[in-house]
């Protein structure tokens, strides 16, 4: 597969530590999960969606391979639900991709205050993109693993992306429970069957995010305490 250049307009320079803006943590959890990284080890963050998750762990991330610790780089794998209609897209399979790289893109923009600093990091080798369908058969050492809306996840997959982590590599998991796309309870059941087994294993602290951490928008914030709360009720009631 050849090998994509994002920025097209200028040559890409490579960023460094010192370029990625200084982005305090927002609340408890947040705080939690900055301090947590810093001991070192894996992180499972859970919970409410507009909490930030899947910034602060690219941000984290970011931090950690351009301060150019022992991670190298980033490989962030995405859920592969959308993934299983990606024929339905025109163009390549890279160009598909890009509808699911996009949210990383936006949030590269932000750290560094720059439209192409994704395309600079790929091109530096600092981050990678990957494809669940592509990532048997690979060992990735020192690397960190960002696994995004690991819910839309089975428990195969899961299995898959972790044992796939290799010398001095570091995971990091984010998703949401109650934003699964699977249909089938076996599906959905994938995640919690998975962290029931690697909440357990040495070094990984699971965050669970809650209503109090989301900072997208108060408006968010209270469609989502509604939405629960209804949830919450259905299921009591047995509806």
């Amino acid at each position: 597969m050849s090998r994509k250049i994002y920025n097209t307009e200028t040559p890409n320079k490579a960023l460094r530590e010192r370029q990625l803006i200084r982005f305090e943590p927002l609340t408890p959890n947040q705080t939690l999960t900055y301090r947590t990284w810093q001991k070192g080890g894996h992180l499972i963050l859970s919970g409410s969606a507009g909490t930030g998750k899947t910034f602060v762990a690219l941000y984290l991330a970011l931090q950690t391979v351009l301060n150019k610790e022992q991670q190298t780089k980033v490989s962030i794998v995405r859920s592969i639900v959308p993934t299983r209609e990606i024929g339905f897209l025109p163009g390549s399979f890279d160009e598909k991709l890009d509808a699911y790289r996009a949210p990383y893109i936006n949030i590269c923009s932000q750290l560094f205050n720059q439209k192409s600093a994704y395309g600079s990091l790929v091109d530096q080798g600092a981050v990678d993109f990957l494809s669940t369908s592509f990532i048997r058969g690979t060992t990735l050492d020192n690397q960190i693993i960002l696994v995004d809306e690991c819910q839309n996840l089975t428990f195969h997959e899961l299995d898959s992306i972790i044992t796939r982590a290799g010398i001095n590599t570091r995971v990091i998991l984010c998703g949401d429970y109650y934003q699964s796309d699977f249909t089938k309870l076996g599906d959905k059941n994938g995640i919690n069957a998975f962290l029931s087994i690697f909440g357990l294993v040495k070094d990984v602290t699971h965050i669970e995010f809650t209503w109090d951490d989301i900072v997208r928008s108060d408006f968010v914030r209270e469609y989502i305490m509604t939405k629960e709360m209804l949830r919450t009720k259905k299921s009591i009631n047995g509806e």
